[in-house]
């Protein structure tokens, strides 16, 4: 592949915590995304999911060579918010609401 939008350097691009992928402003008003997982795996295309640019992405592998480690603790992390969420769930479904007339 040899048509990149641009290039652009990964200090250059902002990191979304909850989405968990780096992104990038795209001219469609959208944002070029890449994981980690992808720079681990020496991907260096970020795409846009609403058209067709891509650009590609500078960084130095050897800063994401432990990201599968890191990903499985994160997974283990996301098993514990999983498990309040069915403890809300609970205290929900016993909630109980009175309409009080004056």
């Amino acid at each position: 592949m040899g048509a990149y939008y641009d290039e652009i350097e990964i200090e250059d691009m902002v990191w979304d915590a909850e989405k968990r992928v780096y992104h990038y402003p795209c001219p469609c008003g959208d944002r070029f995304e890449i994981t980690r997982s992808q720079l681990a795996d020496c991907e260096d295309i970020a795409t846009c999911p609403s058209c067709s640019l891509v650009i590609r992405v500078i960084y130095d592998p050897l800063d994401y060579e432990d990201v599968s480690e890191e990903e499985e603790s994160t997974s283990e992390d996301e098993d514990d918010v999983e498990s309040n969420d069915e403890h809300f769930d609970d205290a929900m479904e016993k909630l109980s609401l009175t309409d009080e007339a004056d």
